[in-house]
């Protein structure tokens, strides 16, 4: 079991976002936005399908059958459309790779600076604590703060669709008015402290934890998307995949703590010292966004 499961996260942190979003940097450049929302919003969908089929192949049969049919989907749809829709780009990374050892080392002076990439690890690694917490402890957290068990169940199958119809939102409107990722992400990560605040504010009323499933949920869908878009944005498309390789680490340490450090806090302290946590990290997360600097002199440093 121990084994199985250690396989399947190295395959997880390979087959995560980032390597989607690197894929389609390298691909399209600067242009490269509108398919990482594209993404997302299909990625949206996952435990929207993956949680009832999973459940219905055990019910009918049993969970080798669902873990077997998962494997043939990985094998049979996963592996050749990489294969066969991704284009071999090995011409351009040739050219790539001319330019990249003298930019690579301009442009790491350059982030170290300016400080934006500290700043979007901090980011990152915060942001990536409260949707870890969230994901794993939603529902215990709402109980624990009093919510009624159906209110807590209802809410959390909220926290989907909120995504998707946020980065939905995103996709429309980032394209017709052409938005900065650097305001969306501030946006989006305003959205949790702003779902923490009114839910103590209104805690008790009916629809309190639903709307605060449905802001985090939006949030959480738009951080998504700032975390690809946002490096781009910031630093370019050349390094790109470096860039967020270094990036991801951080947010995969916070990942991986961020269940048990929060069951903890909930246990010793009560659920809202929990949700001050998150809050606190959020507002973290903002201030470092705040912070971040246009980088103006890119063409100097490259």
């Amino acid at each position: 079991m121990f084994s199985g499961w250690g396989i399947i996260g190295i395959g997880m942190a390979l087959g995560l976002y980032d390597a989607a979003f690197a894929a389609l940097v390298r691909q399209h450049g600067l242009a490269a936005r509108r398919p990482i929302t594209g993404i997302t919003l299909v990625g949206g969908f996952a435990s929207t399908v993956g949680w009832p089929l999973s459940s219905f192949l055990i019910a009918n049969w049993d969970w080798q059958v669902a873990c077997l049919t998962w494997a043939a989907a990985h094998l049979l749809i996963a592996l050749p459309l990489n294969f066969f829709f991704i284009p071999n780009l090995s011409k351009i990374d040739t050219l790539n790779d001319e330019v990249g050892d003298a930019y690579e080392g301009k442009e790491e002076r350059c982030r170290e600076r300016n400080g934006n990439f500290m700043l979007l690890a901090l980011f990152g690694a915060a942001t990536a604590f409260v949707t870890s917490a969230m994901a794993a402890h939603l529902p215990l957290f709402l109980l624990s703060a009093g919510v009624g068990s159906s209110a807590a169940i209802a809410a959390a199958a909220l926290l989907g669709p909120s995504q998707v119809m946020a980065r939905l939102g995103e996709f429309i409107v980032a394209h017709k008015f052409q938005l900065d990722p650097l305001f969306t992400a501030r946006v989006a990560t305003a959205l949790h402290p702003l779902a923490g605040i009114l839910f103590v504010a209104v805690s008790g009323l009916p629809g309190a934890a639903m709307l605060f499933a449905i802001l985090h949920g939006a949030g959480n869908g738009l951080i998504t998307i700032a975390k690809g878009t946002l490096t781009l944005s910031i630093f370019g498309a050349q390094g790109y995949g470096v860039v967020q390789g270094k990036l991801a680490v951080a947010q995969r340490i916070m990942q991986a703590l961020a269940p048990f450090a929060f069951s903890l806090v909930m246990t010793r302290c009560g659920a809202m010292a929990g949700l001050y946590l998150t809050v606190t990290l959020s507002l973290i997360a903002l201030c470092a966004l705040l912070g971040l600097k246009r980088q103006t002199d890119r063409a100097r440093c490259m």
